[in-house]
């Protein structure tokens, strides 16, 4: 690394540093007076409300990342632009191309740590802060837990197992009910394909019961659906299972290989699954817009031009990519295209743009 290359990547980590703290800091005053009510009608101590906003960094760190790599790389370029230092590099002998190049390897290099990040540290701090928000603030009952891709929780009169519990639709899968007497004897075990929640009252379809009477043999029934007493509502069960933003990509990848094994729909979760890669990448495809901005606004001279321009595109990048994913989610488009649809359309043009910026 020369001496030019340690300059350009000074100048742009120190901006991006600087833009990246901006952005969590506006997050979490918005988000800080977005919660306030539910905060002090909960009472909540400080100690609760310090430990939520903390802990909540690591996923608002993993959103802005991209932002902050295309206004670092605009602002910098820019600025490099408007001083004449991209004039006196190119006087030199160097090629825009050559002046870029650091920061593009820098950018794959923050790419990989979003990626970590995402994948190590994110899905930990999500279910703390959900269980700091549900459990100690708002004071629900926590009887259940996520073992194994598996909900498991203490219900009322026995112990339930779910293959999953979707807080969309308020749908439970793959169901397996255990009831036990006070001496905790097993009298009865009912498992169903599905329950949704339907009028107040849980609703079960493609039911298995079988009953364990004392002294006999046990007996199996099939219902094809039955209305059944459940003390527990939805919201029970939204403290135990996991979003996606609660698993990595490996953990994610493993509960949708089990959940398709037993038959159940996985088209949201696999959409979410690829987000999770090509998300992070577009850091670099952001890093190279914003330097094809700021290099074409040198002989233009319009650098806020250019940048009002980049930040309008890089923004553009999100609406894209959130309906691409609500349309992978609804099954509309496979999972692969909703997750790398925004991807390819704006890295197209950010390569066009980069090998036109000398023309």
């Amino acid at each position: 690394m020369n001496i030019l290359d340690k300059y350009i990547l000074k100048e742009f980590t120190k901006i991006f540093t600087l833009i990246l703290v901006s952005l969590i800091a506006l997050y979490l005053i918005a988000d800080f007076f977005e919660r306030i009510r539910m905060f002090l009608s909960n009472h909540a101590t400080l100690g609760q409300m310090v430990s939520y906003s903390f802990l909540s960094i690591p996923m608002i760190l993993s959103q802005m990342i991209p932002i902050a790599v295309l206004l670092g790389a605009l602002l910098s370029f820019g600025i490099l632009s408007k001083n004449c230092e991209i004039t006196a590099m190119k006087a030199n002998g160097v090629s825009l191309y050559r002046i870029s190049l650091p920061v593009i390897i820098l950018s794959f290099v923050i790419c990989v740590a979003a990626f970590l990040l995402s994948e190590f540290i994110t899905p930990y701090t999500n279910q703390k802060v959900k269980y700091i928000k549900l459990v100690e603030i708002q004071k629900r009952e926590n009887l259940g837990s996520f073992k194994q891709n598996q909900i498991w929780y203490r219900g009322e009169n026995g112990i339930y197992n779910f293959s999953m519990f979707d807080p969309r639709t308020n749908t439970l899968k793959g169901i397996s009910i255990n009831l036990f007497d006070r001496e905790m004897n097993l009298y009865e075990k009912i498992d169903a394909k599905e329950a949704s929640w339907e009028d107040g009252r849980w609703v079960f379809r493609n039911l298995l019961i079988t009953t364990f009477p004392e002294g006999e043999f046990p007996s199996l029934e099939k219902i094809s659906s039955r209305i059944m007493d459940l003390h527990e509502r939805p919201s029970d069960f939204t403290a135990v299972q996991k979003d996606t933003e609660e698993m990595g990509f490996v953990e994610l990848n493993r509960f949708i290989n089990k959940t398709r094994s037993e038959g159940y729909d996985t088209t949201r979760y696999r959409t979410d699954m690829h987000g999770k890669i090509s998300f992070p990448l577009v850091s670099v495809i952001l890093a190279i817009l914003g330097i094809s901005f700021s290099l074409r606004s040198e002989r233009s001279g319009g650098v806020a031009k250019g940048i009002g321009t980049g930040i309008i595109i890089g923004f553009s990048y999100w609406i894209i990519f959130a309906f691409a994913i609500s349309l992978g989610r609804a099954g509309t488009i496979p999972p692969v295209v909703a997750a790398w649809a925004a991807n390819l359309i704006l890295g197209l043009a950010a390569l066009i743009m980069f090998i036109r910026v000398k023309t």
